[in-house]
């Protein structure tokens, strides 16, 4: 019977099947949300990596009703180089519970729409959906009420603006989208015509290439910013009709920065060993998981 001796608990143990169970789940444990990298356990690499070959984490456990959801995804490996791969999550805020995931080559309406179907097969009942301004997430989930992230809008319209804009149309424009939060949408709708009215001419301005004779937009940014706000304008204020909805996808960005912080102290990884870590995370729902939460996810 070999006897393998871990450097974080400081026990021996023996090469039993239950034992050796409990020192990979340990090992596992101190891998994932300990940040702990190869060459600081006691057992060689090659080791450590037959051992976690060995671990399959459990089926997650669901508790379905109704839910209000946020859905996003994130990017892995380098597009530039086609190696890219994605994760999308749907999460409900209120619990700070990731429902359930998918890795696939990119985002789709076909990759939201089974993420949504697996959902209602275990039970879960979508009152509302919040999101980026990915058309095929709208797609998928036809039919319920969607919420626009607040902060992406913010950010297709500071593209067109800059943080800081020289243009006088550009900084009203700026101060009404920040103004979301603090009105209702009849307000909002109001004040937004106002701003139409009184610099289309400015927005529609065109100038002429003095050798091709070609025409383009003046202020192409600032219109398309403009253009932004009026595809998205009828789910800008979704929110509002129940408090239970997120205005924005916070839960999930900031989620995801956490997890690519552990994953990039892991470096090396391939995409299915890295999809394994990853697993694991989300079905912790979190970074830091409590001993409770440990002990049902290993």
């Amino acid at each position: 019977m070999q006897t393998y001796y871990c450097k974080v608990c400081k026990k021996r143990f023996s090469s039993s099947r239950r034992t050796k169970n409990k020192t990979i789940k340990q090992l596992w444990k101190d891998y994932v949300f300990g940040k702990q990298v190869f060459r600081e356990f006691k057992y060689d690499k090659r080791t450590i990596k037959k051992l976690f070959s060995k671990y399959n984490a459990p089926a997650k456990i669901h508790h379905p009703g109704p839910v209000n959801i946020v859905v996003d995804a994130t990017y892995f490996g380098e597009r530039k180089e086609e190696t890219s791969w994605c994760l999308a999550v749907v999460r409900d805020q209120k619990r700070k519970e990731n429902l359930v995931w998918e890795f696939a080559k990119t985002e789709s309406t076909s990759l939201y729409r089974y993420l949504r179907n697996d959902l209602e097969s275990k039970g879960y009942i979508i009152k509302s959906v919040t999101a980026d301004g990915f058309s095929g997430i709208r797609g998928a989930f036809w039919g319920i009420p969607f919420q626009m992230c607040l902060v992406h809008m913010e950010r297709l319209v500071i593209r067109g603006t800059t943080q800081n804009p020289q243009l006088e149309a550009g900084q009203v424009l700026l101060a009404l989208t920040r103004t979301i939060f603090k009105t209702n949408e009849n307000q909002w709708n109001k004040r937004f015509r106002q701003y139409l009215d009184k610099y289309q001419d400015f927005l529609n301005e065109k100038t002429t290439n003095p050798f091709t004779q070609e025409q383009y937009w003046t202020h192409k940014e600032l219109r398309q910013a403009v253009m932004s706000l009026i595809r998205f304008r009828k789910y800008l204020f979704t929110f509002k009709q129940n408090q239970k909805i997120p205005p924005t996808s916070n839960t999930l960005e900031g989620h995801f920065s956490h997890i690519k912080d552990i994953v990039g102290v892991h470096r090396g990884l391939g995409r299915m060993q890295k999809q394994k870590v990853l697993n694991s995370i989300l079905l912790a729902s979190t970074i830091a998981p409590s001993k409770k939460k440990l002990d049902e996810i290993l």
